[in-house]
């Protein structure tokens, strides 16, 4: 009886770090950040010339730089600092690693400011996203789909993939503003593959 009892906890458990990762992009983008786990791209990356300084996607006009972000101290996963550059969430893959790297960025910024992924939404199947590591080496993704995400809904496959390729998700906020949550109604998710050569 006592194993039958660890073994529903254990389930238990599971169910929760796999619905904490489902929920993990339901991002409070417009919220305050203080930037306690946030770690800027170019200062860690003179240690490991194998982590991502530099998102570029011409198709729309991005040439962003990469902040790196864990969680927030509420379990999500955190934002970018500067509404200019984007933030890699460093707990996963790096891009071009087997699994699924996931990327976020703000649009609809506060006070009507220009953000990052403003455009995000006019990238299309086909389109290239280029992923510049500190020692310049480069890796390029294809856009392979774009969906749309209620806040509630399970997005389990942004972060998690098993089909043993490399992809690169790019998060940001969509739909309408909710001045009582103070977050927006949707998110979008754009999924990339990365290029076979």
């Amino acid at each position: 009886m006592e194993q039958f009892i660890q073994s529903k906890i254990s389930l238990k458990f599971s169910f929760l770090i796999v619905f904490g990762v489902a929920v993990l992009f339901c991002l409070v983008l417009n919220s305050s950040i203080d930037g306690s786990n946030i770690k800027i791209a170019s200062v860690i990356g003179q240690e490991n010339p194998n982590l991502p300084v530099h998102l570029k996607i011409p198709s729309i006009n991005i040439d962003a730089n990469v902040e790196y972000v864990g969680f927030t101290l509420s379990g999500i996963m955190d934002v970018p600092k500067g509404f200019a550059n984007v933030a890699w969430f460093n707990l996963g893959p790096r891009p071009g690693e087997v699994g699924s790297s996931v990327i976020d960025g703000h649009s609809g910024y506060k006070n009507n400011k220009p953000a990052v992924f403003d455009n995000l939404y006019k990238l299309q199947k086909g389109d290239e996203i280029y992923i510049e590591n500190s020692n310049g080496t480069i890796i390029t993704f294809v856009v392979s789909g774009i969906k749309s995400y209620d806040s509630e809904s399970d997005a389990s496959s942004v972060f998690a993939s098993n089909d043993g390729k490399s992809h690169l998700n790019l998060i940001t906020c969509a739909g309408s503003w909710n001045e009582i949550l103070q977050s927006h109604s949707k998110r979008l998710v754009v999924f990339t593959d990365k290029e076979i050569k």
